[in-house]
């Protein structure tokens, strides 16, 4: 396992990634270097790419250490979740997530780059809990939410932090599928292949098409004074 808790192995043409931090998966500058180096990676040795959480967590989200040190922290560590996000995005393979457990602020916008998202049936939230901790939503998160959730729970979901249970995720548009927790990662895979058995070129032109707006509307904010991303202390 590397520093950062994320390891790659290729598995039957899929680039698997797993996500262990032994607690509850940070996005640190760590984690976000070694999911941009699996990605890489990928390209060259795998069909599909499948990004696998710790059992009872995916993904906490970004580095609270980090976060609430100054806004001028802030805004690098968030830059740098975009700069990967980003990749992980539009990336030209199929991105399958296994969504093990909790995905929370970070973790949930990450799981919105992914293609395809499996959750478990077991306990998890999900979430955009950023306005609840005194955080403003990065333009990236809210064009995600936008592209991918149900328009009834947009505003739930990011100015209400709203936090969702599997069973709601599945409704709101956070997961594409729930399974028990033992099958999880089965499930996920056996998904990443099948989509990896699919024209690789045709996949990721059709992927750029589908999403480049979203991501010609997050740019769009590139000058927006992002002052009040903050932490309230």
């Amino acid at each position: 396992m590397s520093d950062a808790g994320v390891t790659t192995t290729i598995e039957d043409g899929v680039a698997v990634v797993r996500f262990d931090d032994g607690k509850v998966n940070v996005l640190t500058y760590a984690a976000l270097t070694a999911f941009e180096e699996a990605l890489t990676q990928a390209e060259s040795d795998a069909t599909a790419v499948c990004i696998v959480g710790r059992p009872g967590a995916f993904s906490a989200g970004f580095d609270l250490s980090v976060m609430s040190k100054s806004v001028d922290d802030a805004l690098r560590l968030a830059a740098a979740g975009w700069s990967m996000m980003l990749k992980m995005f539009l990336h030209p393979q199929p991105v399958v997530a296994a969504v093990t457990g909790h995905a929370l602020a970070g973790g949930a916008v990450m799981i919105s780059t992914c293609d395809v998202r499996i959750g478990t049936d077991g306990p998890a939230k999900i979430g955009l809990n950023e306005t609840s901790i005194g955080l403003a939503l990065p333009p990236f998160a809210v064009e995600l939410a936008r592209e991918r959730l149900d328009p009834r729970e947009v505003h739930r979901a990011t100015l209400g932090a709203h936090i969702y249970d599997s069973a709601s995720a599945l409704q709101a548009g956070w997961l594409d599928q729930v399974v028990p927790a033992d099958e999880v990662e089965s499930v996920a895979f056996a998904e990443a292949q099948r989509l990896g058995s699919l024209s690789a070129g045709a996949y990721g032109a059709s992927k750029r098409i589908l999403r480049q707006p979203v991501v010609d509307r997050v740019n769009a904010h590139a000058n927006v004074d992002l002052g009040d991303f903050r932490v309230d202390v």
